[in-house]
């Protein structure tokens, strides 16, 4: 388990094999705890693809043949590797060497898909920074020129109120909202910042860097996962998902996303 430390003491943050598992603010956890109803993580990455290919046979086309990936692709299938532990800084990661097969944990309880691969080399590489005011979390993702790619972070919050708030520059969304778009998620689209209300005294702040979208997702009321994406995978079918690819336009893309608590005025 590590542990992050700030001058701020009302902040505390805790990360267990490169996962997010706590993240107290004045005293109130807000990342959602394994055991609790909703979900069994408290975060995953989303990479290199994002949403689900059980309808497709679990293949995704791509430049370079036929890849077969299990729900938001085969990153989430490996284990992190620590590379940097500071007071106030982690980092963590995860490399793939082109066409090895990677067993998929989902099978075979929750999947038909023993074994996952994917035509390409690439690093990831996950780094947690704590201020006094807010946690970065920071995605590097190195490969060759070309290599097709989406990437999604999929925090999960809890909440702690009866009427949580969502809001955006342009609009305003209640958990209703989320839960009625139900398993393929309500998208906000092109949308960098979103704040939660979460009990009436603690706001939490979501900005994001490279991301596109924000897409929200519960099925019950004791949390919701906030998660950017560079692409929504429920615009087209299962069949046409390699048409949300984006591709490294060099060796090296960086994304961003800070989670920022304070307390209402």
């Amino acid at each position: 388990m590590t542990k992050l430390y700030c001058n701020n003491e009302k902040i505390t943050v805790l990360i267990q094999d490169g996962e997010l598992v706590s993240y107290k603010a004045y005293n109130i956890e807000i990342i959602h705890q394994k055991g609790d109803p909703g979900w069994g993580n408290s975060e995953i990455e989303m990479f290199p693809i994002i949403g689900p290919t059980k309808e497709n046979d679990f293949t995704v086309v791509t430049p370079k043949g036929k890849a077969k990936l299990d729900q938001h692709g085969i990153l989430r299938a490996m284990k992190y590797i620590p590379v940097i532990s500071e007071k106030n800084k982690a980092s963590f990661c995860k490399k793939y060497k082109a066409n090895t097969k990677v067993k998929n944990p989902k099978y075979p309880n929750k999947s038909s898909q023993e074994w996952l691969d994917w035509p390409y080399d690439f690093e990831f590489i996950k780094t947690f920074e704590l201020t006094d005011h807010c946690l970065k979390v920071s995605f590097k993702v190195k490969s060759e020129e070309g290599m097709p790619f989406m990437l999604g972070f999929h925090p999960a919050f809890k909440i702690n109120g009866s009427n949580p708030e969502f809001k955006t520059k342009n609009k305003n969304i209640s958990l209703k909202n989320i839960l009625d778009a139900g398993s393929s998620a309500l998208l906000v689209e092109k949308t960098k910042e979103l704040s939660l209300k979460n009990n009436g005294e603690l706001i939490i702040d979501i900005k994001t860097s490279n991301f596109i979208h924000i897409m929200l997702w519960t099925e019950v009321k004791n949390m919701v996962c906030i998660e950017p994406i560079t692409f929504y995978p429920y615009s087209v079918s299962a069949n046409d998902l390699h048409k949300g690819f984006d591709f490294m336009s060099n060796d090296q893309k960086n994304f961003e996303v800070t989670i920022t608590p304070r307390l209402s005025s």
